[in-house]
């Protein structure tokens, strides 16, 4: 059974994101688990509390969150009836970060799945904060999906890299299913300035192939370092329905998380994003 969290603020974003999820993995069995850190949210509305009314306040925004949570499960049972779907919610005083890999260390989860903005919706900021937080630090698979996308089933795949990292088997499975479930087109770019590739990037990509082998795949060149010009280039000239990439250390998705902002950067991402995390588990 595939295991999904999925982190919510209660926007419209939120939402969109469930559906997105329930679609998504339609045909396979799931345990999706609906999760609200309210830790920050107590914190902000007690500063003038003493400690028993600090308590109070908890234990009452918790019941509060808990309705919500279990109003929100109610509107995905209403989405879809999928009698290979099971819903859980979980309210958790802490950080996001924190619950939520805590939940996927619990429960060995594949995935979490949540919107790119939150209940701010500012439309010249591609992903929340929190959303960030959480490509950065959590240990599984992130997909982020942005608000209005209904671009499902998944047709197109864009999977960029530079073959310079290993990936890890689970994570390329996640994605190797969802290629094969929808009969999906897995579009493997590679971006280098030099024709030809290192021993390293020969076994990475031949592990790739490997654990790649049920979906349909090709595999292309983009003759420059510029990834980021690339990217924006591909997803203009062609139809893709998610992009994916790797997060690992001194990658470039290091850089684009850790050093600057997607804003800064201009990457240009209007469909889900799926970042895979280059971690033992």
């Amino acid at each position: 059974m595939r295991k999904i969290v999925i982190p919510t603020d209660f926007s419209e974003t939120s939402m969109n994101a469930i559906k997105y999820a329930l679609a998504l993995f339609k045909y396979d069995l799931c345990d999706f688990v609906v999760i609200h850190a309210f830790a920050d949210e107590v914190y902000e509305n007690t500063r003038d509390m003493d400690r028993e009314g600090f308590e109070i306040y908890k234990g009452r925004f918790q019941k509060k969150v808990e309705k919500q949570l279990q109003e929100e499960v109610g509107a995905m049972l209403q989405t879809t009836a999928n009698p290979r779907h099971k819903y859980r919610f979980e309210a958790r005083f802490g950080s996001l970060v924190d619950e939520t890999n805590d939940l996927i260390e619990r429960d060995n989860s594949d995935i979490v799945v949540m919107g790119t903005r939150g209940k701010t919706g500012d439309k010249n900021v591609t992903f929340g904060s929190q959303t960030l937080q959480v490509i950065k630090y959590v240990k599984c698979p992130v997909l982020a999906v942005p608000l209005g996308f209904e671009g499902y089933p998944v047709k197109n795949i864009l999977f960029a890299t530079d073959y310079r990292i290993p990936y890890q088997r689970r994570e390329l499975k996640l994605l190797n299913v969802l290629g094969k479930n929808f009969g999906a087109q897995l579009t493997v770019v590679h971006f280098s300035e030099y024709e030809k590739r290192s021993h390293r990037q020969e076994d990475n990509r031949s592990f790739l192939e490997c654990c790649l082998d049920k979906a349909r795949t090709s595999y292309l060149k983009h003759a420059s370092n510029a990834i980021t010009g690339g990217i924006n280039q591909l997803l203009q000239e062609q139809d893709f329905d998610m992009l994916v990439m790797v997060n690992h250390r001194h990658s470039y998705m290091e850089e684009l998380l850790y050093h600057s902002t997607i804003e800064k950067i201009g990457l240009e991402i209007k469909i889900p994003f799926l970042v895979l995390q280059n971690l033992h588990r």
